[in-house]
């Protein structure tokens, strides 16, 4: 015995689908950077606006997820939760954002940025999980009449 784990087979296609959707997500977060560059020691809106918009995301997705009448695709979550939108939201981007500001001397928008960033992130995800429950059953409750 070599002392080595072979991954299972059916692995391989869940670590394919997070890959490509990380490879796409990190895309889009970094052309977002490209395109809203944030000025030395002001805050960091590029990387809270990715954040908050990607916590909404997977909040939505999650519930079309969950709640879907059939079955979903088992590599759907995989690719577009832990891939798309993981390499999208960028909490690392956050820390070094932060940091900078903080070893910058801007004490007061790093501190801002600290604490904003993650009741943003919490806060967005918990609104688009509750509005996407609400518009499936108002849907629902349409398709009844």
């Amino acid at each position: 015995m070599s002392g080595t784990v072979a991954a299972p087979r059916a692995g391989w296609p869940v670590l394919a689908a997070v890959a490509t959707g990380g490879a796409a997500g990190a895309s889009a977060r970094y052309g977002a950077a490209l395109l809203w560059p944030v000025a030395e020691g002001g805050f960091p809106w590029t990387t809270f606006a990715v954040n908050a918009v990607g916590c909404a995301l997977i909040g939505v997705l999650m519930v079309l997820v969950t709640a879907a009448r059939r079955r979903v695709h088992h590599l759907v979550r995989p690719f577009l939760g832990t891939g798309v939108l993981g390499g999208f939201t960028t909490f690392s981007t956050y820390a070094v954002d932060t940091e900078r500001l903080l070893d910058g001397g801007h004490l007061g928008t790093g501190l801002v940025h600290l604490a904003l960033t993650p009741l943003t992130a919490l806060a967005a995800v918990g609104a688009a999980t509750v509005a996407t429950r609400r518009v499936l059953a108002l849907r629902r409750e349409a398709g009844e009449r």
